[in-house]
Parts: C-alpha cells; structure tokens; sequence
C-alpha cells in the first residue's frame, strides 16, 4: 500500500474509532467514588452499541421529552432515535478530529510495519485515558490495566510478523521499568503521583520499549516536560498555586506519544 493510502486509511480509522469515544468518556468521568454513569443528566437510560458504552453521548429520550424510567413501545421507539439527540458528554468532533491526525502522523512514522496496526488500535484508548483524566483526575483501572495487557499481547503478534522494527522483549522489560519508577515515585510522594498513573506506566513502557530503551527515556521525559510546562503555565496565568493538583496522565500520554513518533521514525 502506498503511503498516501496508508495514512488516508489511518485518517478515516481514527475519525471513526473518535466517534465511538464520547459516551465512554461521558460515563467514565466520575470520581473515585462513584460508579460508572449510567444515564444521561436528565436520568434517561443509556443504552446502544456495546450495552452503551460505545458511540456518540446524545440521548433522544431528552428530544422526545420522554420521562425517566418510562418504559413500553414509546421507550423502545425513544432508543432508536437516541443518536440524534442533544449532546451532553464531550465534544464529538473534537475527539474525532485528534484522534484522527494522532494515527495519521503514525501512519506517516511508521510506514507498513506491522506494528502500525498495534499503534492505531491503542490511539484511541490513550485518547480516552486522556480525556477521562483530564476531567476528573482519574485513570480507571478498566482501562490502564487493558492498555498495558493488550499493547505486550498485540506487540507479540507484531513481532512475529516479518520486517517489524522492534523488540517485545525490550517492550516488556520497559512497561516493568517505567512502572516500577512510577511506583517509586508514588511511594515517595502520593500527592504528586497517583496510582493511576503508576498502572497507566505499564501500557506506556510498553508501547516505548518496542522501539528501544532511548525511546522509553525519551518519551518519559517529554511527558514530564510537558506536565511541568503546563503547571507552570497555571501558575503564571493565576489560575493555579505551586500545590494545585493537576492532571498528569495527558502529559503523560503526549510524551510517550512523541516519544513514539520519533522512535519510528529513526528504526
């Protein structure tokens, strides 16, 4: 496949794979407390693609001026409609537009490795850590956990495809390192590094360790520049104190995404 087809598929996987992010990230952006969302704002059911956990954060009860917990034909009829609702998570073309140029510029890193395929089916999941995050300062183990467990699985598989340009077993022992780091870090100072952050370390030393131990330094460091700048940038706005809590696992993700960019670019 040539490279402009290439990167025109990642584009159009992206857009697609962003469409599906909103109500995830609607229902996963609650606090540490609370269980996932289970209903819009104005308590209608969700429901939909993947027992609604998938697909655009609209409800069609809220159109149809259905009452909550109404059931019967007008609710079924309600359910059908419910794409063409009013909005109420996060803005849909937004993550659809990110998520499609992050896998186009991998895409355009990567070439036709076979590890391109594992890069444009975690984009999305990185995506909504970030999102998820950075609403409510949180990194749900439902998701973390699998990112880690799916990029070694999928890198595996990679790996035994002809004329890819990694190590799994570099992969492997870079999600140890960086979560073994991360756990230090917590030890050392809970307030400023969470747990979240320490699993959500598994997934990325993996995907950073396929391209090699520089990679993994690399994209660590750019993920804790970029936290760095970002708080300093608050602090400078007076939008933020020197002890204001933010949310770290986006800067995170940025990093290991540069860090990634420029890793396949130079294998």
């Amino acid at each position: 496949m040539s490279e402009p087809a290439l990167i025109a598929v990642a584009v159009v996987w992206g857009a697609a794979a962003g469409l599906l992010l909103p109500r995830a990230a609607y229902r996963l952006a609650v606090e540490p407390d609370q269980s996932w969302r289970d209903s819009c704002p104005a308590g209608h059911p969700i429901t939909g693609l993947a027992k609604g956990w998938l697909g655009l954060a609209r409800c069609g009860a809220c159109t149809a001026g259905e009452a909550p917990g109404s059931t019967g034909a007008a609710s079924a009829g309600v359910q059908s409609a419910s794409a063409s609702g009013p909005s109420y998570g996060p803005r849909t073309p937004l993550i659809s537009l990110v998520t499609a140029l992050l896998c186009a510029a991998l895409a355009l890193a990567t070439g036709s490795r076979p590890e391109l395929g594992v890069w444009l089916l975690l984009a999305p999941l990185g995506v909504l850590l970030a999102v998820v995050d950075y609403k409510v300062q949180r990194l749900p183990d439902a998701l973390t956990l699998p990112l880690a467990a799916a990029a070694l699985a999928l890198l595996g598989v990679a790996a035994a495809v002809p004329e890819h340009a990694g190590d799994w077993l570099t992969a492997l022992f870079g999600a140890l390192a960086l979560g073994g780091a991360y756990f230090v870090l917590f030890l050392i100072n809970p307030n400023g590094m969470g747990f979240g952050d320490v699993k959500l370390a598994l997934g990325l030393g993996a995907v950073l360790g396929w391209y090699g131990w520089s990679t993994v330094f690399l994209g660590t460091f750019a993920g804790f520049l970029l936290g760095a700048l970002y708080g300093a940038g608050l602090v400078v706005a007076r939008r933020a104190g020197r002890k204001t809590s933010i949310p770290f696992g986006p800067f995170l993700i940025a990093g290991a995404y540069v860090g990634l960019l420029i890793g396949a670019y130079a294998a």
